[in-house]
């Protein structure tokens, strides 16, 4: 089942101010991998997707309600949570942000080379993987 970049795109007039406007990023391209209940964990599933930033790609500023790991599978990314600093990743790097974590900051390091990058998520069921800032 493919996500639509949809679940991003929707989230593009909810950005502040101070994020990248939509014209300036080129949208990633996310795609759902796999979706699991977690029967240990009444009301909660693992969410796997994989997202494509091409050159210049970034996200607008989001949040999950979810515990998210990040793996890094191919270029460099820059990601970063709202009172915490950027960090850059590259192949076989990881990134973390909680529940409560604004996601402030993600985005392609490059301007020339696509990144491709996978996200666990552990999410209530039925609630959506990306959610407005507010």
């Amino acid at each position: 089942m493919r996500l639509s970049v949809l679940a991003l795109s929707a989230l593009l007039p909810l950005c502040s101010a101070a994020a990248t406007p939509p014209s300036a990023a080129p949208e990633p391209l996310v795609r759902e991998v796999m979706t699991r209940a977690l029967p240990e964990q009444p009301g909660k599933e693992a969410l796997i997707l994989t997202v494509e930033y091409p050159p210049g790609g970034a996200d607008p500023v989001h949040r999950h309600d979810a515990h998210g790991f990040v793996y890094v599978l191919e270029g460099r990314i820059v990601m970063g949570v709202a009172g915490g600093k950027e960090v850059t990743l590259g192949p076989g790097e990881a990134f973390h942000e909680g529940p409560a974590d604004l996601h402030t900051v993600g985005r392609n390091a490059s301007a020339t080379e696509p990144a491709k990058f996978v996200v666990f998520l552990i999410k209530d069921i039925g609630k959506p993987a990306v959610l407005p800032p507010h």
